[in-house]
């Protein structure tokens, strides 16, 4: 049912006519004790909508997956030669870090596209499971873009069962 103003019921026609109206429906305006809104302001690291990427080393991505016996990590390196890899581990954490090069022309007047990361990168890992971290137990492969490093995995001894006395 549809009321009017007065709670009174509507007629048919009037309900018709209320839907039908052209008028305009009456917008609710703010309060005055609202702040007016503040338009963020433009970030001055900006420049002709690039950010300036060049405070933050790019992120790598990774798969990490484990088998019986081994730990492994992938990572898409497409275009980064080994002479440009550093890959380290201490404490159970990898880290993967380089320079991609390749990038910039120098005789570039203007980007249209720029979508791929050219220069520094680094990704740092805990890894899931105790590895051995000796040059023996490690092994890591450039190949087809994607460096692929493996890890023995240790092994991890059964809990002793302690009887209470």
């Amino acid at each position: 049912m549809a009321r009017n103003n007065d709670d009174m019921l509507m007629e048919e026609d009037e309900l018709a006519a209320a839907f039908l109206d052209d008028d305009p429906a009456p917008t609710a305006t703010a309060p005055e004790s609202l702040p007016e809104p503040v338009e963020p302001e433009e970030p001055s690291d900006i420049e002709d909508g690039w950010e300036d990427t060049d405070e933050f080393p790019g992120q790598l991505a990774v798969d990490v997956y484990e088998t019986a016996d081994k730990l492994v990590v992938k990572a898409r390196t497409a275009g980064i030669s080994k002479n440009d890899l550093d890959v380290s581990i201490s404490d159970s954490i990898l880290t993967i870090s380089g320079v991609l090069s390749g990038g910039e022309d120098e005789h570039t007047t203007r980007w249209h596209i720029q979508e791929c990361y050219w220069g520094e990168f680094s990704r740092s890992i805990a890894l899931p499971v105790a590895v051995k971290e000796d040059e023996n137990s490690v092994k890591a492969e450039l190949k087809d873009g994607v460096l692929t490093i493996t890890f023995e995995k240790e092994k991890v001894e059964a809990p002793t069962k302690i009887q209470v006395q």
